[in-house]
């Protein structure tokens, strides 16, 4: 029987994310260049193994990609690993959806891709 992944929704979401929580965005570095969430840590899927040590251990995690598929397996990754890590459902595309703050660090206007 698979693992039931702990899930939230944008909605559900403060608009202000608390203090002691940590948006992990994982998708890969031309996504993040295109538009993310302010004041999100990103740590590319790929990368996650080898960067553990820059993902605060005493804060909630909430896991973003693209549409939730790879957040949900870092997810689990995570909560096996010791983090309480909750998935957001839909990811940045829901996020972006829902008319929350998306910035770029490229000077082009933000954007999901």
């Amino acid at each position: 029987m698979p693992s039931q992944v702990p899930t939230v929704t944008v909605p559900e979401l403060p608009t202000d994310l608390p203090a002691d929580t940590t948006l992990l965005d994982v998708r890969e570095q031309d996504e993040w260049d295109a538009g993310h969430a302010p004041d999100a840590l990103h740590i590319p899927m790929s990368e996650l193994a080898g960067r553990l040590g820059e993902l605060p251990e005493d804060r909630d995690v909430l896991v973003i990609c693209r549409s939730g598929g790879r957040s949900a397996r870092v997810t689990e990754y995570l909560n096996a690993n010791g983090w309480d890590a909750r998935n957001v459902d839909g990811g940045m595309q829901s996020w972006q959806a829902a008319g929350r703050p998306l910035t770029s660090d490229t000077g082009v206007e933000p954007q999901v891709i």
